[in-house]
């Protein structure tokens, strides 16, 4: 069995040997370097099925920052899976970045290309498994860093540097806020732990207003990262300026993992009611802009810009109602319907553009990458038998449950703009004559059977999704035998009862909206085992609009 940590030093490691392999390898085809990319990350996907138990919490040491629970394996594979198809991406896309990059070998600059995106991946591994402020900050960093020089990697074309400026300003700017937040967190509690801070807000009076200074200034700085209003303002010039399979990647694989780390960093504080009125303004605010902002554009690259800024508006509902299920599940065919719409794009855009006039006539010039799009579209929209419906579906159901009745409404509606935008295309590529000169596109063997497996998991996981569903639903039981196991009885019953409201594995399935008696008659069970029983006694339930979202010791 392998130790989880093993698969990011192994994505590492792989990174570093391919990176100092490539710079000594100057008349080798450089898509040898994707290829062998795409083989490690394919050997570390495998090894992820064959991994050790987690050992016990520990509130010291590896294991006090660090956790190997199921929502972090699901995430550690999603990461993996985005990865390599982003290099598949990359092979298409090499002609342009040559094209974008100065050097007098004609394979300049294509080695590092393929290689960066690996370092990104051991970054996003290690973020969804961090619970502890440090290790989101040093994990993030890693992300971040590699995107600076992917985002603006096509240097001879001033759209690539102006992305490129964009965003490191702002993503250092975001990261002065998270770093200020943590600041203020820990002068409050003397910890970074989530854990350890999430068991002081329940079982000690601290003053709320500089705790909710704290994480407001964390949550802009994670907003940043899943591109959620109004820090959603770099989105449509970077992803328009960045090379396409980075955009893809940064569209992808950086949303997920900062949900990962949002749905983490705000367990312990819930408890404050205030957050999840935050939440709610900037849920329907990011929902009301992404969608209504991409109804005038032309280009496609930044109409997926504003698109991916409405989706994360859909994921905050899945927030807003504690439903990680929800949540992970809508980021699973997130992943399938954007990675199948930008492999397409990137294949039209060597023949002609990234303009959405581009793929008139695409029907005739090359059916399959017409089909594939119009499967992308229309998953995007939310048709049935669609992952990008059930995705929908989860969502909505989750915020029903929770009576998020105003999110509920301008989700339906944002939702009805959708069809006019995304359909936009599909009139291009069906309805519009394709120019007299246009050629036929030649799709790759590789490229072809990524396509073709996008397309087959957008239906298979809009019809079945119990895969996804069965993976996700193990962190119940994960939560409390992590988090109970080397605590005094006290201690770890009342963690067990937090675990119960909030689960400190990750947002799963127990957090639907569970009435209160649940919770207190758990706590009567425990009552009758005969540890601290006084103590329990003076357990609060604290409750908002009728649902539980916590639990004090007073």
């Amino acid at each position: 069995m392998i130790p989880t940590p093993a698969l990011e030093i192994a994505v590492l490691v792989w990174g570093l040997i391919l990176l100092l392999a490539e710079a000594f390898a100057e008349r080798t085809d450089k898509r040898v370097f994707a290829i062998a990319g795409i083989s490690g990350l394919a050997v570390v996907l495998v090894a992820s099925f064959f991994l050790a138990p987690a050992p016990p919490f520990s509130a010291t040491g590896f294991w006090s920052f660090y956790t190997a629970d199921p929502l972090a394996i699901f995430f550690k594979r999603f990461a993996l899976v985005t990865t390599i198809f982003v290099l598949v991406m990359a092979i298409d896309y090499a002609p342009t970045v040559r094209l974008g990059v100065p050097g007098t070998n004609p394979q300049a600059g294509l080695g590092e290309f393929f290689t960066l995106p690996i370092f990104t991946c051991a970054g996003l591994m290690w973020m969804v498994s961090a619970i502890d402020f440090v290790m989101i900050f040093v994990s993030l960093e890693l992300v971040t860093i590699s995107f600076y020089v992917l985002v603006a990697f096509t240097r001879r074309r001033p759209a690539a540097l102006e992305a490129g400026i964009k965003y490191l300003i702002l993503s250092a700017l975001s990261t002065g806020f998270l770093v200020y937040g943590i600041t203020w967190i820990f002068g409050m509690t003397g910890e970074t732990n989530l854990d350890r801070i999430g068991t002081i807000l329940a079982t000690q009076d601290i003053d709320h207003v500089p705790m909710l200074f704290g994480i407001a200034l964390v949550l802009v700085a994670l907003g940043f990262k899943i591109a959620a209003v109004p820090f959603q303002i770099w989105v449509p010039d970077v992803y328009q300026g960045a090379p396409t399979p980075v955009t893809a990647f940064l569209s992808v694989g950086s949303k997920a993992a900062g949900f990962v780390v949002l749905l983490r960093v705000l367990v312990p504080f819930l408890i404050l009611p205030e957050v999840s009125r935050l939440l709610i303004g900037m849920a329907a605010l990011t929902l009301i802009y992404g969608n209504f902002a991409a109804l005038p554009q032309t280009n496609l690259k930044r109409l997926l810009g504003y698109s991916s800024i409405a989706h994360a508006g859909y994921l905050l509902m899945g927030v807003v109602a504690l439903s990680g299920v929800a949540v992970s599940y809508y980021l699973v065919a997130y992943l399938l319907m954007t990675l199948l719409s930008f492999a397409v794009m990137i294949l039209v855009a060597n023949h002609s553009g990234e303009e959405i006039e581009d793929y008139a006539g695409l029907a005739k010039r090359s059916p399959f990458l017409a089909g594939a799009m119009l499967i992308g579209m229309l998953s995007l929209v939310g048709i049935p038998f669609t992952a990008g419906f059930l995705g929908k579906f989860f969502i909505f159901d989750a915020a029903i449950r929770h009576h998020e009745t105003l999110l509920v409404a301008i989700g339906v509606i944002t939702v009805a703009c959708g069809f006019y935008y995304y359909l936009k295309v599909v009139r291009a590529m069906y309805w519009q004559e394709a120019p007299h000169d246009a050629r036929p596109i030649q799709v790759s063997g590789l490229s072809r059977v990524a396509i073709s497996l996008l397309i087959a998991g957008i239906f298979v996981f809009g019809v079945y999704p119990q895969p996804i569903l069965n993976a996700l639903d193990r962190a119940p039981r994960a939560a409390a035998t992590r988090t109970s196991l080397g605590m005094p009885p006290l201690q770890r019953t009342r963690i067990q009862l937090w675990d119960l409201v909030a689960g400190t594995a990750g947002f799963h399935s127990a957090l639907l909206p569970r009435p209160a008696g649940v919770v207190k008659q758990f706590a009567a069970v425990k009552l009758g085992s005969g540890e601290e029983s006084a103590a329990y006694e003076h357990t609060a339930v604290v409750e908002q609009r009728g649902r539980v979202i916590g639990a004090r010791h007073i």
